[in-house]
């Protein structure tokens, strides 16, 4: 096969137009011949150059809204007929058939349409392009001899080359952009697959497909892994939600830690209704605080642990002022995150120059969860559960105070976060102490309560939550001892009435929630 071939004809039907009048323009100081459809012969006509409609090549018009136009033996046998085959140039000959030497196609905007969550089904279903991925594939197949563009962010390279070579594509390109090629028309099925998979099915159905379809794309290289040893990248799912598309003002390039932490630290803060601050180390709140006010918030989750928090991510659930920022900078960070700064913050922000600055509007929470092991995948529905007060049962003869009840909901709502074992010691602002990923819970009590003493937080007529339920009584005892007097858990022990016992013992109001939060 040859290693360069000279670009004679191209075809170019594109839904982004970016860069498109740029490229055609070296295309046309090459001598190409332009052939498109629709919208994109329109744009290239406005701007001056001459272009063949597809109609033109076909005999056919365009037809049923533009659904029907590439779809024809001259379109596809000018990008799938092999040129040193002697039996396909006479066909070609014989049908009038002109090579097409490249194809520009990139796709409806099938994912940023449903990414839409007001999308009907009617829209989705419009945005699947038939005519493009089939052009795509009938001319990567043939990248001896055709070259396929997918993408824009490629045209700069191929206007450099083709400058260079007098209007010819290297074969390596080719085969560089025919792996491209295929890649998207694999993603964009995927991304079909999944959305129809999502909205089609009926509650006879299975929950979860029989197979599953992941469509990633990828938007960088880490600098490394969890560790410097381990090679990295990320990859979004989604082309704007969530933390792998958050807008960084700021600071040194995202680690792989970095992304997991702020994620938890996202998540966790975006479980508050009132304005709220979350200090994270290795997915851990160190430091949970709520008030009228950010700063109000923020100090309060800092006193809970102010030595763990030195390296830590910061997460808020309003916009940012400076004198939030003023209290952030006083110790070492690695990320802020917010879903928006005053510009007088990112000032003080970027005065340290290593701090990642993240701004994310809304979450985008995923409704389900994938997590690998060896030799295949777990798909769960996400953990969405937010309590409220009229899902609890009271099960001991003393009764919540108001107050109480507040401490033991912040308690809880954190508690989801926290790797189980999980013990959270709290009052109706702030997390007074987090026991986390211990082995058995009494050792997740001592160490939440040992925080608090540390950094002198009463513990004193506090709450606590834990993740799941209380095996036995000791649980409770712990508790009592250093001063709570409301507990919140899900119940549904063998040993239940135990620790109801032991909570009317010690006075101790409890409350069961009859869900969990295993955070694993």
């Amino acid at each position: 096969m040859p290693d360069l071939v000279k670009i004679k004809r191209a075809l170019l039907s594109v839904s982004d137009k970016t860069g498109l009048i740029e490229f055609a323009s070296v295309l046309d100081q090459c001598g190409v011949q332009m052939i498109s459809t629709g919208g994109t012969a329109r744009a290239l006509r406005e701007a001056g150059f001459n272009v063949t409609d597809v109609s033109d090549v076909t005999g056919f018009p365009e037809m049923m809204d533009g659904r029907v136009k590439t779809l024809h033996p001259k379109m596809h046998g000018a990008f799938l007929a092999l040129r040193d085959n002697a039996e396909h140039v006479e066909a070609m000959r014989t049908h009038g058939i002109e090579p097409i030497d490249l194809v520009v196609v990139n796709l409806y905007p099938f994912e940023k349409t449903v990414a839409n969550s007001d999308v009907t089904l009617e829209d989705a279903v419009e945005n699947i392009d038939i005519g493009g991925p089939a052009m795509i594939r009938s001319a990567s197949k043939n990248w001896q001899s055709v070259a396929v563009v997918t993408d824009s962010a490629a045209y700069e390279t191929l206007a450099q080359e083709l400058r260079e070579n007098d209007g010819a594509l290297s074969l390596a390109t080719r085969t560089t952009l025919a792996v491209a090629a295929y890649k998207r028309t694999s993603e964009y099925d995927a991304a079909i697959t999944n959305y129809l998979l999502n909205v089609t099915s009926r509650p006879s159905d299975a929950e979860f497909p029989t197979a599953l379809q992941i469509s990633a794309a990828k938007k960088a290289d880490l600098r490394y892994g969890e560790n410097p040893h381990q090679k990295a990248a990320l990859y979004t799912t989604s082309p704007t939600a969530g933390v792998a598309n958050a807008e960084q003002l700021g600071g040194k390039e995202m680690s792989f830690n970095n992304y997991v932490d702020t994620d938890a630290a996202w998540s966790l803060v975006s479980d508050f209704d009132e304005p709220a601050a979350a200090i994270i180390k290795h997915t851990n709140p160190s430091g949970v605080g709520i008030g009228s006010s950010l700063s109000e918030a923020y100090e309060r989750a800092l006193s809970t642990d102010p030595v763990s928090a030195f390296g830590g991510i910061v997460a808020f659930n309003r916009k940012v002022d400076a004198g939030v920022a003023a209290l952030v900078v006083k110790i070492f960070s690695e990320v802020v995150i917010a879903p928006d700064f005053e510009e007088d913050a990112l000032e003080i922000f970027r005065s340290k120059k290593n701090l990642r600055i993240l701004r994310l509007g809304s979450y985008g929470s995923e409704t389900s969860v994938i997590r690998q092991i060896s030799g295949g995948l777990l798909l769960q529905s996400a953990d969405e559960h937010r309590i409220s007060e009229s899902e609890l049962q009271v099960v001991t003869k003393r009764q919540p105070t108001a107050d109480e009840m507040r401490s033991m909901l912040l308690a809880w709502s954190v508690c989801k976060h926290v790797k189980s074992n999980a013990i959270v010691f709290a009052n109706a602002v702030q997390t007074l102490g987090v026991g986390a990923g211990q082995m058995n819970r009494v050792d997740s009590v001592r160490i939440a309560a040992s925080r608090a003493e540390r950094f002198e937080l009463a513990l004193k007529g506090s709450a606590v939550a834990s993740d799941a339920f209380f095996p036995f009584r000791d649980n409770v005892d712990e508790a009592a001892r250093f001063g709570a007097a409301a507990i919140i858990q899900p119940g549904g022990s063998v040993k239940d009435a135990e620790s109801i016992e032991a909570a009317n013992e010690h006075g101790i109001a409890m409350v069961f929630t009859g869900i969990r939060h295993f955070r694993h």
